[in-house]
């Protein structure tokens, strides 16, 4: 069984639109979450917005009397502007509800958050009570008018909402090659009417410059959600390096990890090290290799993002395999031609 908004406001069938108004006006400030500390006063401020936003659209509420919550939800109810099938969706933010129907005011700063001319503090007011009674001069919606310095209150400052922030792996490969992202996200759009909401997909395309660091951030300017009274996030993409088969970069340099084994460390070995090109360099050393040692091939690394021409390096770190058991006579052959320290 779907949602009663009449009784959800505390209304009859066939109430006026003021009434409607009022209802309103009466639930929104007795279950606001800045005045209702208990646990259920947000899901309940949250209906009584919906059920305010259908009973006080003409359309919405001729297909909600006919064929209630499920058939106003489930496009049962007849055609959208476009010749569509209409469907509501409740946008989901019944605060931008609540501002809207105050003109962006705070109704709390200017009721509760100040004594009145008899000395009693808004506070302990019942908002079941006329609390508009006590002003004169109410302007739309019956909001109070409010003065500064003798003047009405100034525009409504929007604020935008903070970024949207996702992670955008990419490889090795694309970063030394650059490479075209196209992601595709979904956000909230406002409908012409400027209350509902509709959900909306789009792509957006990112170029992946050569030689990006970790960490660099991508700004879609305003790509998130729009929302009655507020700016719209920034959308921002965070890159981050994904794990690579045989290379780990660091910073424009890529390092390689070469195991040789104790005697190669010892008597000297050639290593053939991979490149990003897809070849391979051969190195060859006759000195002694210590593990964690560092050999560097010049200009083999990513491109540089300021200047794609220039590379940074590949390191080759050596690791060194020990034996895990020796012969009682290759101990004495060691013992023999090793150095004591």
């Amino acid at each position: 069984m779907g949602k009663d908004y009449y009784t959800i406001l505390g209304l009859q069938r066939g109430s006026s639109e003021e009434e409607i108004k009022k209802a309103y006006r009466k639930q929104a400030l007795k279950w606001h979450p800045d005045k209702n500390k208990s646990p259920s006063a947000e899901d309940r401020f949250k209906e009584v917005a919906e059920a305010y936003e259908v009973l006080s659209d003409p359309k919405k509420r001729e297909i909600y009397d006919q064929f209630g919550e499920e058939g106003l939800k489930g496009g049962i109810g007849g055609n959208d502007d476009q010749g569509g099938t209409f469907r509501y969706t409740f946008h989901g933010d019944p605060h931008a509800t609540f501002a809207a129907f105050f003109n962006g005011a705070n109704p709390f700063e200017m009721f509760f958050g100040r004594r009145m001319a008899n000395g009693q503090h808004e506070e302990s007011m019942d908002v079941d009570s006329d609390i508009f009674g006590h002003f004169g001069g109410l302007g739309m919606n019956g909001f109070p008018r409010e003065r500064h310095r003798g003047g009405m209150m100034g525009p409504i400052q929007r604020k935008q909402d903070p970024p949207i922030i996702h992670d955008l792996r990419v490889s090795l490969d694309e970063i030394f090659n650059g490479s075209t992202k196209r992601m595709k996200i979904s956000r909230k759009r406002l409908n012409p009417d400027g209350r509902t909401i509709r959900m909306e997909d789009k792509i957006l395309t990112i170029e992946i410059k050569k030689g990006w660091k970790e960490g660099t951030r991508i700004t879609f300017p305003k790509e998130g959600d729009e929302m009655p009274n507020t700016i719209p996030a920034d959308v921002v993409f965070v890159l981050k390096d994904k794990p690579h088969p045989h290379f780990k970069r660091d910073g424009s340099n890529i390092v390689y990890h070469a195991r040789v084994s104790l005697r190669e460390a010892l008597c000297g070995c050639t290593i053939h090290v991979p490149t990003m090109e897809g070849r391979s360099v051969s190195i060859t050393t006759q000195e002694v290799i210590k593990p964690g040692a560092r050999k560097r091939i010049s200009g083999r690394g990513v491109p540089f993002s300021k200047n794609p021409h220039q590379r940074g390096d590949l390191i080759v770190e050596f690791e060194v395999s020990f034996p895990d058991f020796l012969s009682t006579s290759s101990k004495e052959g060691l013992k023999r031609h090793l150095p004591m320290s």
